[in-house]
């Protein structure tokens, strides 16, 4: 009687069939990522309480100095987006930035460098913003390298 070899292979059998992965199954599908943020530091440029008008020629120079010291910013990757404000309800707010920066210190720093900041007529309110790392991006102010120390 040929039993004992059917026997024999039972133990096997029951070993394959408890085994949790088998050929025709997927793999389980990857964690998703873990959702990170990162940070800007966002200036609201301001109209300050020490704000004049200011006649034409002295306004449109500042105006000058204003827009180079912003593209200044640009260029040394400091700050990646930069614009007024339109039809706002209180006229207080005059535009922003948001600068890629690490601290809201060094966004002030360099905020207050602006010659319309210095002249008096706009001040600047700092503020650190997180959001999904990712979601924004700069195609036009790639982040630039910092030097080797």
């Amino acid at each position: 009687m040929r039993v004992a070899p059917l026997l024999a292979l039972a133990p096997l059998a029951l070993l394959l069939s408890a085994s949790p992965a088998r050929a025709d199954e997927a793999p389980p599908p990857p964690a998703p990522p873990k959702f990170e943020f990162e940070t800007f530091q966002l200036v609201l440029l301001m109209r300050a309480p020490t704000w004049k008008q200011l006649p034409d020629a002295e306004a449109q120079a500042l105006q000058a100095r204003h827009i180079g010291h912003l593209v200044k910013m640009g260029e040394l990757g400091k700050a990646v987006v930069c614009g007024p404000f339109g039809n706002q309800q209180d006229p207080a707010f005059r535009g922003a930035c948001i600068y890629r920066v690490a601290t809201p210190e060094e966004a002030r720093a360099l905020a207050e460098q602006d010659p319309v900041i210095q002249a008096g007529q706009l001040r600047a309110e700092v503020i650190t913003w997180a959001v999904g790392k990712g979601y924004m991006t700069f195609p036009k102010a790639p982040p630039v390298a910092e030097p080797a120390k």
